[in-house]
């Protein structure tokens, strides 16, 4: 019996990500196909109006939403909404999760961490995958950086929270990895990593 539980588990584990990721397109394809759909079928003559148009026009926006952003001002209005979205008891922990999460496979992930490295800390034989996240403490207080000191964070995993530590460089050493892939191996415990070709 405990076989046939296993290699059912085995299977389910191999198909569950493929699934999960088609039935989350077909949801947000259908979603934008119905709402954008019947708005536009409100605004657009009926010899207009195809099925897809709904999906077409919200790819279209949202790769404007991205154009937009690029734009100072369009920044500071977007970063405003989301600051009075994280004031929201249910609302901030959704939204944060999400963010965090979509942030994790965009190209802000760059923007956020400088590289990613292993730490060893001070009584403990095993090392910690950690980002390096700031090496200038010019503006912040004396005691929170100085001289060889820079700031690592290590991110827990299933994004359950994380520290910054502020470290001596040389308890750090490179990682041969890329930033996604050192962030997927700390966010999913070891469990999803990818060998590195050098």
């Amino acid at each position: 019996m405990k076989g046939i539980t296993r290699t059912f588990l085995t299977g389910l584990a191999a198909i569950l990500p493929l699934l999960v990721t088609i039935v989350l397109l077909l949801w947000l394809s259908n979603t934008l196909e119905n709402l954008l759909g019947t708005i536009l079928q409100w605004v657009l003559p009926e010899m207009l109006y195809f099925p897809g148009l709904g999906l077409i026009t919200g790819i279209g926006l949202i790769f404007a939403l991205g154009l937009l952003l690029r734009a100072y001002v369009v920044q500071g209005i977007f970063n405003w909404v989301e600051g009075w979205m994280q004031r929201i008891p249910v609302v901030k922990t959704i939204h944060g999760t999400v963010r965090d999460v979509t942030r994790l496979f965009s190209s802000d992930i760059r923007q956020r961490f400088g590289e990613a490295v292993l730490v060893t800390l001070p009584g403990l034989e095993g090392k910690l995958v950690g980002f390096v996240t700031r090496e200038d403490f010019s503006g912040l207080p004396d005691n929170l950086g100085g001289e060889g000191v820079i700031a690592v964070y290590l991110p827990m995993s299933y994004q359950i929270g994380g520290y910054t530590l502020m470290l001596p460089k040389e308890r750090v050493e490179p990682l041969n990895l890329s930033l996604e892939d050192a962030m997927r191996y700390t966010l999913t415990a070891g469990v999803s990593a990818r060998k590195h070709d050098n």
